[in-house]
Order: structure tokens, then C-alpha cells, then sequence
């Protein structure tokens, strides 16, 4: 009698503890984040429904964008200021402005969410800003070889990879120490760059995008040498060119799989895919929005958002049938986005 007891209680507690996790769940919500560089506000789209549900005001000339990894903050890059801007996820509203060493462009943050790196293009010779999230401090810039448009860290959280416009590099720094690791040097300027894995999750190629290139560069992380470079693809007979936009190709992204990468192409207003790691086109979607300058991907990897700067607005992109499903007005000139999973 007392088991029965003990087991009735048992079954109780566990289905009490189940009801009690779908509300803690749900509170997890997954959140496009659009920055928009020509204004003062930061749009979060949800995408199950494809709609504008939060707006962070008062960020001037908002460039890039990261999540804590709890979900709690979101971090962003306020041009105007010269500094990182705190922002409770749950408010919506700035809670600390960090300054930093000079004009800053796009933010990665470590996986831990520690620190958070932040792309100093302005004065030369630029760097890596390396913000404390819970000093609320910088604590040390990074030196690189030219000032830096965006930094990344690699999937496995073992490097904050750097490239630079001005410098034509790609720095590759060591995530534990915070020091430079190994640079390679292009010949073109180092604009977006996105990765492939190994099986074991370290860091097989760095794809990157260059300067005047309708296409990207496939640099073997192992050897640190370019071993490929790939052109998008031509537009289909009576398609013209789009000129809008700072340059041909820009914004990069890899599904959570790690079997399919898109591309944007400014010049052709596509979304491009490709096989991995065969690198073999599967076709491309053409956007209705115009400027294709950033994407991000949900976490299943099915949808693309892209960033349309000359028509203010992000295309939503099915990754299986390669077609543009909506578009959705935003604030003005859209440039970077990045996919947050918020409380």
C-alpha cells in the first residue's frame, strides 16, 4: 500500500513538474533582430508569423547585433555613440551604453556570452573591442592588421575570426588568450564570412566574401591558405543587373545541418544555395526587396531572412523551395540580422 502511495506520489510530482515546463518554454521565443542603419530603432520580427512584434528605440545609426545566450540582453553597436548598447530583452529598453574605442561596425559574442567583440573600423588602425558583459567594462582591444567590418566566432567557440576592408585580411584570434592567433592575407577587402565544420565541430574552412567579388573565398582553416574561389551564378537571359547596394555580394549563412549554404548577390538580387560540402549551386531565389545585404537563418535552418537596404524591408526565403514567401517592412536602410532565441 505504502509503494502504491509513494508511486501515486512519484507520477503526481513528475506530471506537476511537466505542466510547470511548458510555461517556462514558451517564455523562450525565437526572434529575428534587424538593425536598420539609417535610423534610431532595432526591429524583432517573430518568425511564425513573419511580423514586426518589438521595436528598441533610441540606438543612432544601429550597425550590428548579438543575443546573451541565456536570452536575458541583447547587445548592439550604436554608431552615432561610439558605443555598445545594453538592452533588456524582456523591456526592450537600453540599460547601459558601453564607450569604445572608436567607430564601431558588426558584434560577435563569445559562447560563454563573457564578452562580447566588437568590430572597430574607425581610426585607423582599428581593432577588436572586447566588452565585459558583466563589468559592463571594455576590457582590452585586440590588435589586428587593418581595422575590422565584422567579427565572428567560430562554431566550436575556439576563435574570434576578424576581417578587414581596408587591411585585406583575415585575422584569426584565439578565443581563451584574446590574442592574434595567425592572419591571412587577400588581395581584395574582407567583407562577410560564414563557416564549415568538421565532423568533430572545429573549424573546417572559412568562407568569406571580398571586395568588388559576386561571389566568396574558401580558405582551409587547417592550412590557412585560399583554396577555391567561387563566382555567383549569371542571371537567367533577360535579367538585369541591380547596381544599388555597396557592394556585389554580401551576407553569408550556413544551415544548422551543415548541408546547405546561402549566399547573397546584391547585383543579382538572388538568394543563392549551395550543396555542402560540394559547393554545387542548387539554385537561388529572387528577392522582391532589393539591396540583399545581410541573411539570417532560423534555427532548423528552413527559413532565410534577408536584409533589403534600398527598399527597407527583409525577404523571408524557404530554404527547401528556394522562393521568397513575404516580405516585411522594417525601419530605414536594414543592414544587419541575427537570430536570437529571448526570454
Amino acid at each position: 500500500m505504502m509503494n502504491r502511495r509513494v508511486l501515486r506520489g512519484c507520477l503526481t510530482l513528475v506530471a506537476v513538474t511537466a505542466l510547470c515546463a511548458v510555461p517556462l518554454a514558451a517564455q523562450h521565443k525565437v526572434r529575428i533582430i534587424q538593425t536598420n542603419s539609417a535610423g534610431d530603432n532595432v526591429h524583432l520580427i517573430d518568425p511564425a508569423t513573419n511580423k514586426v512584434v518589438g521595436v528598441i528605440n533610441g540606438i543612432e545609426v544601429n550597425h550590428g547585433a548579438a543575443v546573451a545566450p541565456d536570452g536575458s540582453r541583447i547587445y548592439v553597436s550604436n554608431e552615432a555613440d561610439n558605443t555598445l548598447d545594453f538592452v533588456d530583452a524582456t523591456t526592450l529598453k537600453v540599460t547601459k551604453k558601453v564607450p569604445l574605442t572608436g567607430h564601431p561596425n558588426n558584434v560577435a559574442i563569445g559562447r560563454d556570452g563573457r564578452h562580447v567583440y566588437v568590430a572597430i573600423r574607425e581610426p585607423e588602425p582599428g581593432g577588436v573591442d572586447v566588452v565585459d558583459t558583466v563589468s559592463f567594462t571594455r576590457v582590452k582591444t585586440i590588435p589586428t592588421q587593418g581595422a575590422i567590418h565584422n567579427p565572428y566566432v567560430t562554431p566550436d567557440g575556439k576563435y574570434v575570426v576578424a576581417g578587414s576592408i581596408s587591411g585585406e585580411t583575415i585575422n584569426v584570434i584565439d578565443a581563451k588568450t584574446e590574442n592574434p592567433a595567425w592572419t591571412l592575407k587577400m588581395d581584395l577587402g574582407v567583407r562577410p564570412m560564414t563557416f564549415v565544420t568538421n565532423p568533430d565541430g572545429s573549424t573546417k574552412w572559412i568562407l568569406a566574401q571580398l571586395s568588388g567579388l559576386n561571389g566568396f573565398a574558401v580558405v582551409d582553416f587547417a592550412t590557412r591558405k585560399e583554396i577555391r574561389r567561387i563566382e555567383n551564378p549569371p542571371l537567367p537571359p533577360g535579367k538585369k543587373t541591380v547596381p544599388e547596394g555597396s557592394d556585389p555580394s554580401h551576407g553569408m549563412a550556413v544551415t544548422s545541418d551543415g548541408k546547405t549554404l546561402v549566399v547573397c548577390s546584391r547585383l543579382n538580387n538572388y538568394l543563392y544555395f549551395y550543396s555542402l560540402p560540394d559547393l554545387k549551386v542548387l539554385g537561388g531565389a529572387e528577392l522582391g526587396g532589393m539591396g540583399a545585404g545581410w541573411v539570417t537563418l532560423t534555427p532548423d535552418g528552413k527559413t532565410a531572412y534577408v536584409a533589403n537596404p534600398v527598399t527597407n524591408d527583409v525577404s523571408v526565403v524557404d530554404v527547401k523551395t528556394m522562393k521568397e514567401t513575404a516580405r516585411i517592412p522594417v525601419g530605414f536602410v536594414p543592414k544587419r540580422n541575427t537570430t536570437a532565441i529571448l526570454q
